[in-house]
Order: C-alpha cells, then sequence, then structure tokens
C-alpha cells in the first residue's frame, strides 16, 4: 500500500520557523527569528505553576478549562477591555491561540467556504483554512502616507464573495506590527454586519501596544458581540509561549460549536498552566503594563540599529515583530538573504513573503523579532553593521 499526504495539506509540510531555528542552532546564529522571548514572565506565576504541580493538580482538567481560569479571563476582560462573558458558558479554554483558531475554522466551515484575512498573516491561518477543505483568501494591507501599513476597507469589501464564511482578524498584527484602527475596524464591522459574516479575531498581543495606540476589540464595536468570537493566550502576555495555554471568548451558541472540535483535538490540557495563567490576569496587571514598555525600548533599540545598517524600517506600533526592507543593501532577495544571513553575520531573521498569498508584494522585506534581551539585540546590530 502506498499513502501520501492529502494534497490539501502538501504545501504545509514544513514551516520557515523550523528551517531557520534549525538553521540558528546548526550557525550558532542570533535567532531573531522565532517570536518567543529569551526571559521568563513574572515569578509569581511561575511559582504559583510549580505549586500546582507539586500539590497533585496532574491529571485531567475540566473539558472547558479550569474555573480558576474561565473566572480569570472574564474578570480581564471586562476590567481592560469592557467586554462581558459568562465564564461557564461564553469562555473555552484550549492550547494555545492555535488551537482556537484552528478548532474554530474546523467548526464553521464547509469545504468549499472562504476564510479570509489580512495579508501577510501568520502561517498557520492558511494551513488550518486547507485542513477544513475551506479556501484561503487575503487583503492586502499596504504602506499609508506616515509608514504605517493600514488596511483600505473597500479593497476588504471588494474581496468579500459570495463563499466567504468568515473573516480571521489579527490586531495587533504578526508580522507587520500594525495596530488596526478603530476607523479601520468599524468599516470592516459593516462590512460583516451587511454580509453576515461570521469574525474570529486573533488578540494574542492585545497587552503589546506602543506609543499609547490603543488595542480596540472588534467584539466591542456596535453589533459585533453576537458575532465575533475573540481569541487569546498567556503566552505572549506572561512571556509563557512554551506553556500553550489559551482561549476563545463569545456567544454561548458559537463557543459550544468549538468545543464540539476542540474536544476531539486535544480533549484537555495544562492543568498546573492554567491556573498559572489565571494568577497573572488577575494579579500581575501591572507586570504586563512593564513588559510592554520593555518591548517600546527594544523595539526603538532594534529600529535604530537596523536603520544604521542601512535598511528601511517598517516602525510597529504592537507585537513582538519590526519589518525591514533590504533593498537599501542591493539586493531583492529576501527569501536567499535570511537563508545566508546567519552564515554571514551570524543572526536569523524570517522572509516576510512567507506570510503571504502574494509572496512577489514582499519579497525585499524580512521579519526581526525584538523580545530578546538588550545584549542580545546590540550584538545582533553589531554584526548586521559589520555585513553592510
Amino acid at each position: 500500500m502506498t499513502a501520501a499526504l492529502v494534497a490539501r495539506m502538501r504545501p504545509f509540510t514544513t514551516t520557515i520557523f523550523a528551517e531557520m531555528s534549525a538553521l540558528a542552532i546548526s550557525t550558532r546564529a542570533l535567532n531573531l527569528g522565532q517570536g518567543f522571548p529569551d526571559s521568563d514572565g513574572p515569578s509569581s506565576v511561575l511559582r504559583r505553576a510549580q505549586e500546582a504541580i507539586a500539590g497533585g493538580m496532574n491529571q485531567y482538567p475540566p473539558g472547558p478549562g479550569l474555573p480558576e481560569l474561565r473566572n480569570a479571563i472574564a474578570h480581564a476582560r471586562s476590567r481592560d477591555f469592557l467586554q462581558e462573558f459568562d465564564p461557564d458558558t461564553e469562555i473555552l479554554v484550549t492550547v494555545g491561540a492555535t488551537e482556537a483558531i484552528a478548532a474554530t475554522i474546523l467548526a464553521f466551515c464547509e469545504a468549499g467556504d472562504e476564510v479570509l484575512t489580512l495579508d501577510p498573516f501568520y502561517d498557520s491561518y492558511a494551513a488550518v483554512t486547507a485542513l477544513a477543505g475551506a479556501r484561503h483568501r487575503s487583503v492586502p494591507l499596504r504602506r499609508d502616507g506616515t509608514g504605517r501599513l493600514g488596511l483600505d476597507v473597500a479593497e476588504f469589501a471588494a474581496a468579500v464573495g459570495p463563499r466567504t464564511r468568515l473573516v480571521l482578524l489579527n490586531s495587533p498584527h504578526n508580522p507587520t506590527g500594525t495596530v488596526l484602527t478603530r476607523d479601520e475596524l468599524a468599516g470592516i464591522a459593516a462590512v460583516c454586519q451587511e454580509r453576515d459574516l461570521l469574525v474570529v479575531t486573533d488578540e494574542v498581543y492585545e497587552y503589546l501596544t506602543f506609543d499609547g495606540v490603543e488595542h480596540v476589540p472588534i467584539g466591542t464595536l456596535p453589533g459585533m458581540a453576537e458575532r465575533t468570537l475573540t481569541i487569546s493566550s498567556g503566552g505572549k502576555t506572561l512571556s509563557t509561549t512554551g506553556w500553550k495555554v489559551g482561549w476563545v471568548c463569545g456567544p454561548a451558541a458559537l463557543v459550544s460549536a468549538v468545543r464540539s472540535v476542540k474536544q476531539f483535538l486535544t480533549f484537555v490540557a495544562n492543568p498546573p498552566f492554567q491556573l498559572a495563567v489565571a494568577h497573572g490576569l488577575r494579579e500581575e496587571r501591572a507586570w504586563i503594563s512593564s513588559l510592554a514598555a520593555d518591548l517600546a525600548a527594544k523595539r526603538d533599540r532594534l529600529c535604530a540599529g537596523l536603520s544604521g545598517v542601512g535598511l528601511d524600517v517598517f516602525r510597529p506600533q504592537g507585537t513582538y515583530f519590526v519589518l525591514a526592507e533590504i533593498s537599501p543593501l542591493g539586493t531583492t532577495d529576501g527569501m536567499r538573504f535570511c537563508l545566508d544571513l546567519p552564515h554571514r553575520a551570524g543572526v536569523v531573521a524570517i522572509p516576510t513573503e512567507v506570510f503571504s498569498a502574494d509572496p512577489a508584494a514582499w519579497r525585499s522585506t524580512i521579519r526581526f523579532a525584538f523580545c530578546k534581551q538588550d545584549a542580545v539585540i546590540d550584538e545582533a546590530c553589531r554584526r548586521l553593521a559589520a555585513l553592510a
């Protein structure tokens, strides 16, 4: 018998992150490619997980997630974003935001339905859409007169077709660092209400915005709560990305549908980490604010270094990431540049084209992560300067 991977998943057999991380290890390069911090979250959160493990919380938690975490999520959404959710029926704990997104698309998309995203997009979006047998479409973010990458709402509306079922938004946005404005979100909301579309929001960087830029959950806009599923996680908020504790919040009927799928993906996971994240959401709000301020300083540090090398930098409004245009260095092949960079300069970056349905549009742009220690950022800039 000859077995082969189904055709719809063949474009997704590996990820650029695995390839570049392996290259970082083999060349001993500084890894500014993958978006994980190189320092831990609040000590009280780490200690709470250790105490839970030592205290015997090592068996299956309840299917929807620990009540302590669901209550803490409801508390944080109300306190910070004025969203009200019933922790018993409107919140579901998942194995990271990635599982929440996958379970949602599998729950609501039939074969041939379309999922509409922004472009560029986090790489799992296209893969889980293909897993559902649905089709992926995207709307480009474009550089405006200020240098910000923004959304043309008219272009978004034109991309909605008769088979569009679901809009998957990501703001603050990976990989561009754009934070959608209230006006952009209002335009999206109007289209979604007119066309009766479900909105799924990936808001994992919701607390990590800079320079006073406001993150507005689209579910808070008039007429949107009943058609929006809000997804987030503790990984970015508390610098515990390896714990994979995520959640989805929304109307009870929609969350119930997601739970119907999620239970057959991973069933449940991570009870000691769920308890620790619950503690972090309730008790470490000041630490979270200090993290955003610290990341803003790291962004400025890396942007200055990249600009000094001669790269044209897209200054991000949030997240862990900064995009840079490499054409000032005399090359436009971002993929080749990133594959060569660990050998030439001992630094790893990611070619932005891997996040796009139109790779040519981003061919000369690469992504760096600045969620690293200052000494690592400074050394990376020093190495890049020597290369230039």
